[in-house]
């Protein structure tokens, strides 16, 4: 009896379970329907203006291989993110953990960094990107399917994998499964060195890390970068593509022939009239000779897309949070606004903490852990990445400058001191941290030992010279006589 209540309820979680997704599905496709509508169903936006209902991986996939823009929508947050070593810090001692060491040696055989990079990337793209794992217990492709064996275990290989190569092909069922909805098989597309693809090989989820991008409702697909962009990039292309349409036909005006009065065109004039246009329009002749004909030139119609595009990169702007000047690749500091590039560096530090280490890195480490590749940690350990608030080198000059500047004048006033002490004024007026005054202390004091000591050594060495007396009876030089004047 109680065996048959379990399997109706069940049976019970699993209808509900496949009503929920196939009412998502249908709500999916109702409200993609409905996407460009305006008054009523008279006016479809989408229809009119080319766009897509449905997006597909490989639209995606397409746009970051063509074109420029989304390319940047991609890399720039990708870039920035894993810029500069990544290290993991376990304790305080001076020696190197068992975990920082295996972790060093593992990034510099496989390459980790690299392999972490394109997978982001791929995950990015689409909704979800895996890396496949290559552990030491299988002997022939047919042995993926199944977990990996209990033990320690060699890690051969990462491969990092996108949607259309790893595609789910089976998902965890058991309600009473903690992986319940996770997906529990993938079947990987092989291919041939030339790109042809092969055929597929099913892979356990123990050898994958899945990845996906912006979670909402679903826990394994995210919502693709670029799919809230995809019609600014459209647009996009279309103003870039007629631009240059436009400057190809309308840069060079046309002409317009009118023949004189009274003129008749033989045929042998017109086939060489003829054959001068087309080599005055495909090749580089410039002139053309003609009787009974006259030639004007038509009117230019070259217009200026630059308002047009800087609408579009701003819409993409504000959707990404890339700042302008850094999507279109002006990253260096100078030239993007303070205020930009703070709220930059911010987008980026909440990347890489909520989305990098806890999505790649942590369950990465905890896998390799799992199986003895790495040491287990000993105690909490930390994801060390470089900072990027740290000012440029060009930064640190003009503050250098600023502070000379300070102290210079703070010196300078022989009363500065009874006003503002110098450690306030090293803390408020120069921006010193703790650290920075005691080290800025104990030089000065340093100083004033070496200056005390140097001035003991001359003062010792002032005391310790006899003093020459004059000798008594000497005999005193006699005068030279003064020379007569002539």
């Amino acid at each position: 009896m109680a065996k048959t209540l379990k399997l109706n309820q069940a049976q019970r979680i699993q209808s509900l379970q496949n009503v929920l997704i196939e009412g998502g599905l249908i709500g999916r496709a109702t409200l993609m329907s409905k996407l460009g509508l305006q008054y009523g169903t008279d006016r479809d936006v989408y229809q009119a203006l080319g766009y897509k209902y449905d997006l597909l991986y490989d639209d995606y996939a397409t746009r970051y291989l063509r074109q420029d823009i989304a390319k940047a929508v991609i890399n720039r947050p990708v870039e920035a993110t894993w810029r500069g070593p990544l290290t993991l810090f376990e304790s305080d001692e001076e020696e190197d953990s068992e975990l920082e060491k295996g972790w060093k040696e593992l990034c510099d055989r496989l390459l980790l960094k690299s392999a972490f990079v394109r997978l982001d990337k791929l995950a990015s793209l689409g909704k979800y990107g895996v890396l496949m794992l290559g552990f030491d217990d299988t002997n022939q492709s047919d042995d993926l399917i199944r977990p990996i064996r209990a033990g320690t275990r060699e890690l051969l290989y990462v491969k990092p994998l996108s949607e259309a190569t790893a595609k789910i092909e089976k998902w965890e069922e058991n309600p009473a499964s903690e992986r319940y909805g996770l997906p529990l098989i993938y079947n990987v597309t092989t291919t041939a060195p030339g790109g042809t693809m092969t055929g597929y090989i099913p892979v356990h989820y123990t050898r994958m890390i899945h990845v996906p991008g912006e979670l909402l409702e679903s826990e394994t697909e995210g919502v693709p970068i670029l799919q809230a962009v995809y019609n600014r990039l459209m647009d996009l292309e279309k103003l870039v593509g007629a631009s240059a349409e436009m400057f190809w036909r309308g840069a060079r005006p046309g002409y317009h022939g009118k023949i004189a009065e009274g003129y008749q065109l033989t045929d042998t004039v017109k086939d060489d009239l003829q054959d001068q246009i087309d080599e005055y329009e495909n090749n580089l002749r410039r002139i053309l000779v003609n009787e009974g004909l006259e030639l004007s030139p038509l009117a230019m119609q070259v217009a200026d897309p630059a308002n047009h595009v800087e609408v579009q990169i701003q819409m993409i702007s504000a959707v990404t949070g890339i700042p302008k000047r850094i999507l279109i690749g002006s990253e260096r500091g100078e030239l993007a606004s303070s205020e930009d590039r703070t709220n930059w560096l911010e987008l980026i530090q909440t990347r890489r903490q909520d989305y990098a280490e806890a999505q790649i890195i942590r369950p990465f480490i905890t896998r390799c852990a799992q199986y003895g590749i790495l040491p287990q940690p000993k105690e909490t350990y930390k994801v060390v990445w470089t900072d990027i608030f740290a000012p440029s080198e060009k930064e640190r000059a003009e503050i250098g400058k600023i502070r000379a500047s300070a102290l210079q004048s703070y010196m300078n006033n022989p009363a500065a001191e009874l006003i503002v002490p110098p450690d306030i004024f090293y803390e408020y007026m120069l921006g010193l941290d703790d650290d920075d005054i005691e080290h800025v202390k104990k030089i000065h004091e340093e100083t004033k030992e070496e200056e005390a000591i140097l001035f003991a050594k001359v003062a010792a060495a002032k005391l310790a010279k006899p003093v020459q007396p004059e000798a008594e009876g000497e005999p005193e030089e006699p005068e030279e006589p003064e020379e007569e004047a002539e």
